[in-house]
């Protein structure tokens, strides 16, 4: 799946194990689908609840015994019971998927923070109950890495959200920042701006360092995989602290030579510091 297409998931899936390729595709097609019902197109907001509520009695199907006939949830069916995949982390996606069409304001990060832990830290976990690496080290680990790609997410699309009616910018940052929507509208990057997105950066950072040591702990391709991953979030953090936080001009995004300097850092990781970023 390309990683422009949903970057929260895996950037290098093709360096997984051949055998857990078939039940994370599964996974990955139950959520791409359940998240463009929330984001694409020109649906209205009851339509899209309307699909992801059918998305959840697919759900329910499945936890009755039932294989349900549709591709997506005949899959996803099979790989559940295949690995044991909680069924209750499924739901969560669907909860987080509901709250984008509803939500479009968050007061403080800390609410932010609450829809990473469902938007994306259940896919991570999801990989470790395949992996059969599920300790609680790791699950601590895979949450940082995955609510950190979430807020890079959130800061490349910062232009694109705005367009869908959304701003994930912490409503208490724009205001220690003097920042306003009316700037973000103009695409405007004087006043706080470049202070603003420098804070973001470097708490999303942190959060993806300090998660970073579980791809020295998976062994095999599967550390390399979350290696990757990091070294993909941190170079897309530093694209765009290139442009001094200018992603309305254009999108900060990964070429080519991102990807060769990516996979060296994968098979030649070294752990950085963390420093924790204060407003």
């Amino acid at each position: 799946m390309p990683v422009e297409h949903y970057e929260n998931f895996p950037v290098a899936s093709w360096l997984l194990p051949p055998g857990l390729r078939t039940p994370i595709e599964a996974i990955y097609a139950f959520a791409r689908n359940a998240d463009d019902f929330a984001d694409e197109g020109e649906r209205p907001d009851a339509e899209r609840l309307a699909l992801l509520d059918g998305y959840a009695r697919g759900l329910e199907r499945i936890e009755r015994g039932e294989r349900p006939d549709d591709p997506v949830f005949s899959r996803l069916h099979d790989a559940i019971r295949a690995h044991g995949l909680p069924i209750e982390l499924f739901h969560r996606l669907l909860d987080a998927f509901r709250q984008d069409v509803t939500k479009k304001r968050y007061a403080t990060f800390d609410e932010l923070m609450d829809y990473c832990r469902r938007s994306a830290d259940p896919v991570g976990r999801l990989l470790l109950v395949l992996f059969r690496k599920d300790d609680p080290a790791n699950l601590r680990d895979s949450d940082a890495i995955c609510s950190s790609l979430q807020l890079i997410n959130h800061w490349q699309d910062v232009a694109v959200d705005w367009g869908k009616g959304r701003v994930y910018l912490p409503q208490e940052d724009l205001e220690h920042f003097g920042v306003t929507e009316a700037q973000i509208a103009e695409g405007r990057t004087d006043g706080g701006w470049q202070d603003l997105v420098r804070f973001e950066c470097q708490r999303a950072r942190a959060m993806m360092r300090s998660g970073a040591p579980l791809g020295t702990r998976l062994p095999g391709r599967m550390g390399l995989e979350i290696r990757a991953i990091c070294a993909g979030g941190l170079r897309i953090l530093e694209r765009i602290e290139e442009v001094d936080g200018d992603v309305f001009a254009r999108r900060p995004k990964l070429n080519r030579g991102d990807w060769a300097r990516i996979l060296w850092k994968a098979f030649f990781w070294r752990p950085a510091p963390v420093r924790l970023a204060a407003p």
